[in-house]
């Protein structure tokens, strides 16, 4: 692979000055070869190091006046290196303002998960997981805090049933908890659940959690402000079939750092980067001023940071573009959730399509081709597209690149091709950027010897160089923090279950 790359640098960069050669050949041969935790101990880079190491391959056409007006269109989705100090100061500032509860857009959510596992849960346990139109029941069982036995059982909500009544929702959840658990002939046996509610929602304890808004494909009115914990137990003691015990409510991204402690016990970060996009990480306790319960001497907590919807009140403004300012246009919430709009999967493929719409509708794209198909169409390009296309940028090919806009009616040429690639190329980067400069805030603030992040998300799964770029970045803008990246899947499922573990044991000590 590092041989494939090294004669794309070449050949991307021919007719290039030779330093520019260089810097990207070395550059690329040391992603694919290095890991964070094999490298010495650097210097803070400077400025100049950091700009030459974040810039993406430049774009090279035949027609050199074409080349540089689209690069001259596109320059502003390239970021400087003191753009990205910027940002980072900017998320720094959001963050400490949010866990001291003052105005910001960072939720900066106190978890009430103290700690992580210990290797002393032992037993059944189960985990509700609720994010989208059909959720998933697990009974997990533990032996030395380690997963022996795993059930799954998936479930189906129905449209009616998502925007209607909170209580029939609720009664019919609360009725397929009961199926499960009778299935599993543990109808008589008390059963700690872990739900993970994977909407926006403020945490007064461990197992409460009142819902902000709904999001997604889900709207019942009368649950909004409500406390989705509660409404469950009424469901289930509405039945009184099972004994079945909600001890801890979370989200997916608390729940992939839990998973990724039981692979790895330096684990301190939590990332989602799939359809969505949040974070969280062990905060030190003593910094937290949201804690409505009683405090136990508790060194450490899960702060769930609710990045998604970094910006949202114009920090980032300095940024955004036409072409985010049209993604945020052509989305469901419009101006909300503005870090996940150039990160996530949800609008990767949107905003590539924009840029895509954008450079056909000037002269600059398909100039050939007369018909743009159904490319200019809201919607239509998707992020797994976008990933295809960039492994025809890794292996030096064309092939899916090819495939996929014929089947939106365009028969490209060669520098077509080249631009399509390029143009994912820039916001693949772009994004890859954005989240290791939160994630190398990240690692200076925990600031231990050695941390690993847990990462889940299809997005961070299927993208061929994600993972790269980060490591990559992350190192250049957080060189004196040893770190390394593991993929802890499933978190929003077992990592529900092992926090009903943990908050069962605080449980018996407490009482």
């Amino acid at each position: 692979m590092r041989d494939t790359i090294v004669r794309r640098c070449r050949l991307k960069c021919d007719g290039q000055h030779d330093s520019v050669t260089s810097v990207h050949i070395a550059l690329w041969t040391r992603i694919i070869t290095s890991e964070k935790e094999d490298l010495p101990d650097m210097a803070v880079p400077t400025e100049h190091a950091v700009n030459e190491a974040i810039q993406v391959l430049p774009l090279v056409l035949s027609d050199g006046i074409r080349q540089r007006k689209i690069q001259q269109k596109l320059a502003q989705l390239q970021f400087s290196a003191s753009t990205i100090r910027k940002i980072q100061d900017v998320f720094i500032s959001e963050m400490n303002r949010g866990i001291h509860q003052q105005p910001s857009s960072l939720q900066m959510e106190n978890t009430y998960v103290p700690e992580l596992l210990d290797g002393t849960e032992e037993g059944l346990y189960l985990a509700l997981d609720l994010g989208g139109t059909n959720f998933r029941l697990i009974l997990l069982e533990l032996a030395h805090g380690t997963p022996i036995r795993e059930e799954v059982k998936k479930y189906h909500i129905s449209f009616a049933l998502r925007v209607g009544s909170g209580i029939h929702l609720f009664d019919y959840i609360a009725e397929c908890v009961s199926d499960f658990v009778i299935a599993q002939g543990l109808q008589d046996v008390e059963l700690p659940l872990g739900f993970t509610f994977s909407f926006p929602m403020i945490q007064h304890s461990l197992d409460t959690g009142i819902l902000v808004t709904w999001t997604k494909t889900f709207n019942c009115p009368d649950v909004v402000n409500k406390d989705v914990v509660r409404l469950l137990r009424e469901a289930l003691d509405r039945r009184g079939d099972i004994k079945v015990k909600i001890v801890a409510i979370l989200n997916d991204t608390t729940g992939t750092l839990m998973q990724g402690s039981t692979l790895d016990p330096d684990t301190a970060i939590g990332l989602i980067l799939g359809t969505g996009s949040n974070a969280c990480y062990l905060e030190r306790a003593d910094r937290v001023k949201h804690w409505e319960t009683e405090r136990h001497g508790e060194r450490e907590v899960i702060i769930d940071i609710e990045w998604g919807a970094f910006g949202d009140n114009g920090v980032l403004d300095f940024i955004k573009t036409d072409y985010d300012r049209e993604n945020d246009a052509n989305s469901l919430m419009v101006n909300s959730f503005t870090f996940e709009k150039y990160i996530s999967g949800e609008y990767l493929g949107e905003i590539v399509r924009v840029v895509l719409a954008k450079l056909t509708k000037e002269g600059l794209l398909f100039t050939e081709d007369h018909t743009t198909g159904s490319l200019l169409v809201p919607g239509n390009l998707t992020s797994d597209l976008v990933s295809d296309i960039e492994r025809d940028s890794v292996d030096g090919g064309d092939r899916n690149t090819k495939e996929i806009l014929m089947k939106f009616g365009i028969v490209p040429d060669e520098e077509d091709v080249k631009v399509v690639q390029y143009v994912c190329e820039l916001l693949s980067n772009r994004a890859a950027l954005l989240v290791s400069s939160c994630l190398a805030v990240l690692l200076k603030r925990i600031d231990k010897d050695h941390v690993t992040i847990a990462v889940d998300g299809s997005l961070y799964k299927h993208h061929p160089r994600l993972e790269i770029w980060m490591k990559q970045y992350i190192s250049l803008l957080a060189p004196d923090h040893k770190f390394k990246m593991i993929h802890a899947e499933d978190g929003s499922g077992k990592g529900a279950a092992l926090t009903a573990a943990i908050a069962r044991r605080l449980q018996k000590r407490l009482n």
